[in-house]
């Protein structure tokens, strides 16, 4: 065993204990994006701005469906045994994050049907009966304020779930951080933003979520200082993890693409925009969109990167 262990982590034959591809990552953002836009979506129905003339909130619900799919199906990929993923929903572990996760994707999807049908398109009134007074509830007073109650406290849940999974596995230095969660929370809620103000029909609307991307991508740059500090105050393997994008492989990715062309960079072209010195463009809300996607590829890689021995 002794042999076996040594010669599978030595530089060269084994260098890297890699689990995890481009399926995780991919999820990580999908299901981050969707959280940030179920907030997004309980913020227009508490407020009443899902009133308002174009209100984005009337398509958001399906695109958050269909993003969501998508990453259940990356999800699903990387399962190794798929056909019992049926099991998970056999019990419910109080103490696994996982297992928080998978019941928390179960409550989504009705929630996201719930707001879709807060404001239905035309073309699907009076199709059915059912859906109508369906519809009918959840345009009501009542239903709004428990809709948009849900969406937040469900997309809260989600997006900081992925980052407490992550920091549950002990193993790996780099996710060894409590922060993991209020950070993918954060990039999620900039990527949902960044989305709606960039394909929001109302001015105003738009203007509003490019305000609120602007505080999210400046919290994010907040939490990710105290991230770095905090492993760099750690023992010996936290410093080495931090190392890994301070001067190690995942520097340039880490700095260039997430830091400076994700947030860095958006952040001022949306400032100028919102003084109304330039105008908007798509390019400022892709550019968050990528450095969202990178940031997980860059915390999912690195972490399993990180070990607690000096190999």
């Amino acid at each position: 065993m002794r042999e076996l262990t040594l010669t599978r982590h030595t530089h060269g034959i084994d260098p890297v204990l890699h689990v995890w591809g481009w399926e995780i990552p991919v999820y990580l953002f999908l299901g981050g994006m969707v959280a940030g836009a179920m907030v997004l979506l309980g913020y227009s129905f508490l407020t009443r701005k899902h009133r308002e003339r174009a209100c984005v909130c009337s398509v958001l619900p399906l695109v958050s469906l269909a993003l969501l799919s998508v990453g259940m199906l990356a999800l699903f990929l990387d399962l190794e045994h798929k056909l019992y993923t049926w099991r998970l929903y056999t019990t419910f572990e109080i103490a696994s994050p996982m297992s928080w996760g998978a019941w928390i994707l179960v409550l989504v999807y009705p929630a996201l049907v719930a707001a879709f049908l807060v404001r239905p398109p035309a073309m699907v009134r009076g199709l059915w009966p059912a859906f109508d007074r369906a519809a009918g509830w959840a345009a009501s007073e009542r239903g709004v304020r428990l809709i948009g109650l849900a969406q937040v406290g469900l997309g809260v849940s989600l997006g900081i779930y992925t980052g407490i999974l992550l920091s549950s596995l002990g193993a790996r230095p780099f996710w060894s951080s409590a922060l993991l969660g209020p950070l993918f929370l954060v990039s999620g809620l900039s990527s949902a933003a960044a989305f709606t103000h960039m394909v929001a029909r109302n001015p105003d609307e738009s203007r509003l979520f490019a305000r609120a991307d602007n505080l999210f991508l400046a919290v994010e740059l907040v939490i990710i200082a105290l991230f770095l500090i905090a492993l760099l105050q750690g023992p010996q393997a936290h410093r080495d993890a931090a190392r890994l994008i301070l001067d190690g492989p995942f520097t340039a990715v880490f700095w260039v693409l997430v830091v400076g062309l994700g947030i860095v960079l958006p952040l001022v072209v949306q400032s100028l925009a919102v003084s109304r010195r330039i105008t908007h463009t798509p390019v400022a809300p892709l550019l968050v969109l990528a450095g969202g996607l990178a940031l997980r590829f860059v915390i999912v890689y690195a972490g399993q990167h990180s070990h607690w021995m000096r190999l």
